[in-house]
């Protein structure tokens, strides 16, 4: 299976590169559609969605170069896709927004670890968006989009300078109903908090019932993704269809710049924040090198955060980090503190503003960095749901689709370093509580 994958991504390769210096012959494009049917060959033997998404980008970028009239029509297949996407966002942030907040009982049992871990949790995500918005800022990579044209007018944002008072006021509800129904996430997010912290002030038996309603709908809406992903290979392949058939070829040079870019951002927070963080809180680097290289590296190859959970707790243990502690602070990492996750929900959404050609001052990407604080909390845990938050970022701050649909077909490749960063996070979280709290064993040198 893997020969038929490197054999069709080396004709597909190939066939896309050989016009660059011969004048398209046939034969260059029936090198490009044997490519294709080698890579779809290798999906039907393993079933993967990963798989088939990364299919039906390369199938539109060819529908699109070979036939931009008949792509141009795909169009309503991503809308599609677009508007069951939408659907989801604001049940599902409010599900692990409450859930998150209110499940640990009242909020004066969670104690002192508790309070601990969450502003280690949000100093450090705060960081990580910082320096997905810096990272993308210097690269640059959406600029040679130039989708803005594609936008609906509807879409295109006021001209209108937004005062500090006036978005202040915005981000409160007046009416909930009224908030989802106009796809005012921010809003949404800001009520679940305050719904969870209430929640969570009330006695046992009359939260019990509401929490489980909360963690039932969150279970369900993470059901409902994962529904609706069966039909992303369908929007992704139109959405690249469509653009590639719109604009060009061209559209797919930004794309390898952004996979750059997010690969140096989430090696730059390794190293200039989760590095000095270690140093500062007296982390022996070499025996905590050692005691995350194995969860790391499963979630690396499966892109999936649970699937190194329980190792990367029984790692933690075994480095010197009490139960008591790494029971708390890694699952709550699992919903507020997805460093890698968010580090690129930033870098991606202002990736969406470049190709959109719009100029976002930093006083909007600060705005933006904001929401995203709130709204990728819990949901960033979902697998590809970060497809769910860029979407809501979009609706938020008016921009274009497209690109958001162009990035997915990178995603997976993303997906596998900023997975394992999210787990080398939440790993050294609970090494700094337990260092925070003077619990932190210290075992002697091996000899």
């Amino acid at each position: 299976m893997r020969v038929f994958l490197v054999v069709g991504l080396l004709l597909f390769a190939a066939g896309a590169v050989l016009p660059l210096f011969v004048s398209g012959p046939a034969w260059i494009v029936a090198l490009r559609w044997a490519g294709l049917l080698a890579i779809a060959s290798t999906g039907l033997w393993r079933q993967s969605l990963t798989r088939w998404i990364f299919f039906a980008m390369l199938l539109g970028g060819e529908i699109g170069l070979d036939r931009p009239q008949f792509a141009e029509h795909l169009r309503v297949f991503s809308e599609i896709f677009l508007r069951l996407i939408k659907v989801i966002v604001a049940p599902l942030i409010f599900g692990t927004l409450v859930t998150g907040i209110s499940g640990h009982g009242n909020l004066r049992s969670v104690g002192r670890i508790g309070l601990k871990s969450l502003i280690y949790f949000e100093v450090v995500t705060t960081l990580a968006l910082f320096l997905g918005v810096a990272a993308i800022n210097i690269s640059r990579a959406g600029e040679g989009l130039a989708i803005s044209q594609t936008a609906p007018v509807s879409q295109q944002p006021s001209t209108a300078p937004l005062r500090w008072d006036d978005f202040l006021l915005h981000i409160f509800p007046e009416n909930i109903a009224k908030s989802v129904a106009e796809n005012q996430i921010l809003q949404v997010a800001v009520f679940a908090v305050l719904f969870g912290i209430a929640l969570a002030r009330v006695s046992e038996a009359k939260r019990a019932s509401m929490l489980k309603f909360c963690e039932s709908l969150t279970e369900t809406m993470f059901s409902f993704t994962n529904l609706v992903m069966y039909f992303a290979p369908v929007g992704v392949g139109a959405a690249m269809a469509y653009t590639v058939g719109h604009m060009g070829i061209g559209v797919l040079l930004p794309l390898g710049k952004l996979l750059l870019t997010g690969y140096c951002a989430l090696l730059a927070f390794l190293l200039l924040i989760l590095f000095p963080i270690s140093r500062l809180a007296r982390i022996p680097l070499g025996r905590f090198v050692e005691a995350v290289a194995e969860p790391a590296t499963i979630a690396f190859a499966t892109s999936t955060s649970e699937a190194a959970l329980p190792r990367a707790m029984e790692a933690m243990e075994e480095f010197g980090v009490p139960r008591r502690i790494v029971a708390f602070v890694i699952p709550a990492g699992y919903s507020f503190n997805l460093d890698g996750s968010t580090l690129y929900l930033a870098l991606a959404s202002i990736f969406v503003a470049q190709a959109a050609g719009m100029h976002m001052g930093w006083s909007e990407q600060l705005l933006m960095v904001f929401t995203l604080m709130l709204t990728s909390k819990g949901v960033a845990g979902v697998p590809r749901a970060v497809l769910v938050v860029l979407l809501a970022t979009a609706a938020t701050f008016h921009l274009p689709t497209e690109p958001i649909f162009i990035i997915l077909g990178v995603d997976a490749l993303m997906d596998m370093a900023r997975t394992a960063v999210n787990v080398i996070g939440n790993c050294l979280a609970s090494a700094v509580v337990a260092r925070w709290e003077g619990e932190l064993v210290e075992h002697p040198a091996a000899p």
